[in-house]
C-alpha cells in the first residue's frame, strides 16, 4: 500500500513539474499527399524534459527532418497549412543540443532500409502546457535531412507526414 501511494504522488509531482496533468501526449502522423509515411509520436514528461518517442513507417531511406510545426493544421495536401517551425522564444533553428534552438527542433529521424524510423531521447525545452506547450501543435516529418544550419527550417524538403499533438 505504501509503494502505491508513493508511486501515485511521484506520478503527481511529474504532472506537476511537467506543468500538465496527463503523463502523455501523441500524434498520429499521416501520409501527405503522394506519400505514405505514418506513425505515431508519444511525448511524456521526465524531470529532465520531455521524452519524445517516434515509430515512423514508409519513409526513404537516410535521414529525415523532424520538427513541431506553429499550428495543429494537417488540411493542405503538402501540409503547408501547418505554418512553420515552433519558435516561441524567438530563436535561431539549430540543434536540440546548441543553447539557441527552436522549441520545435527535434532529432532527425533515421530509417532503416525498410523505411522504419524509431526514435527514443529526451529533449529541453519542449513544454506539454504553458507558453511553450506543443499541445495542439503540428509534428511534420520531412523528406530530407536538416542540416541544423539553414534559417530558418534547416533545408528539410518537402512534409511527407503530418500530425496534430493530442492530450485525447
Amino acid at each position: 500500500m505504501k509503494k502505491t501511494l508513493v508511486s501515485l504522488s511521484m506520478l503527481a509531482l511529474l504532472g506537476a513539474v511537467s506543468g500538465y496533468a496527463n503523463a502523455e501526449v501523441r500524434a498520429d502522423v499521416a501520409p501527405t499527399q503522394g506519400n505514405t509515411v505514418k506513425g505515431s509520436v508519444t511525448f511524456t514528461p521526465e524531470a529532465n524534459g520531455v521524452k519524445v518517442v517516434a515509430n515512423i513507417s514508409g519513409l526513404t531511406p537516410g535521414a529525415h527532418g523532424f520538427h513541431i510545426h506553429e499550428r495543429g493544421d494537417c488540411s493542405a495536401p503538402d501540409a503547408t497549412s501547418a505554418g512553420g517551425h515552433f519558435n516561441p522564444t524567438q530563436q535561431p533553428h539549430g540543434k536540440t543540443d546548441d543553447n539557441a534552438h527552436h522549441v520545435g527542433d527535434l532529432p532527425p529521424l533515421e530509417a532503416d532500409a525498410a523505411g522504419n524510423a524509431t526514435l527514443s531521447v529526451v529533449v529541453q525545452g519542449v513544454a506539454l502546457s504553458g507558453d511553450n506547450t506543443i499541445v495542439g501543435r503540428g509534428l511534420i516529418v520531412h523528406a530530407a535531412p536538416d542540416d541544423f544550419t539553414t534559417q530558418p527550417t534547416g533545408n528539410a524538403g518537402g512534409r511527407v507526414a503530418c500530425g496534430v499533438v493530442s492530450d485525447k
